[in-house]
């Protein structure tokens, strides 16, 4: 011990107890089985889970399901105009293209389920709404255009 910390503690010094193998615990009953090791319980480790029924339970056997897709509309699938959808949408006429690529979308959704009327009909309607988008988007840049050049003469003539 350091000298320079003897008066801070007592001058008694304690051990710890020494180790002792008996606990205190009360001896093993012979009924119980060693650690580690456990009586087999009759049911249980026998099968794997889920191979046999509850007791007092009939077992059901259920048949995987089988998706069938039909072969013919993914070799001729109505076109769906979703380029061109896109092109009115950003470039001609907001919401005139905003419905067409709906229509575009539901084109294509039908396209993979194989419902062909439908397809025919929604690109029918996607194609006559981007034709009128880029009609009145073209229609709008050319009036755009000759009210620049107007006024542009006209500034010129005032000044």
């Amino acid at each position: 011990m350091d000298p320079s910390y003897a008066d801070e503690k007592s001058g008694k010094v304690e051990h710890p107890p020494a180790y002792q193998a008996d606990l205190g615990y009360p001896p093993a009953q012979g009924g119980i089985p060693p650690q580690g090791v456990y009586p087999q319980v009759p049911g249980y480790g026998a099968a794997p889970y889920g191979s046999q029924p509850y007791p007092g339970q009939a077992a059901v056997t259920v048949q995987p399901t089988v998706y069938m897709t039909p072969a013919t509309t993914h070799i001729n699938p109505v076109p769906d105009y979703l380029g061109y959808s896109i092109f009115t949408m950003l470039c001609c006429c907001l919401p005139l293209g905003i419905a067409a690529l709906i229509y575009s979308i539901n084109t294509r959704d039908a396209n993979m389920v194989g419902n062909r009327d439908m397809a025919m009909r929604n690109s029918r309607v996607s194609r006559l709404l981007n034709n009128i988008a880029l009609g009145l988007g073209l229609a709008a840049y050319i009036v755009s255009i000759i009210l620049i050049i107007i006024s542009a003469t006209t500034l010129m003539q005032i000044y």
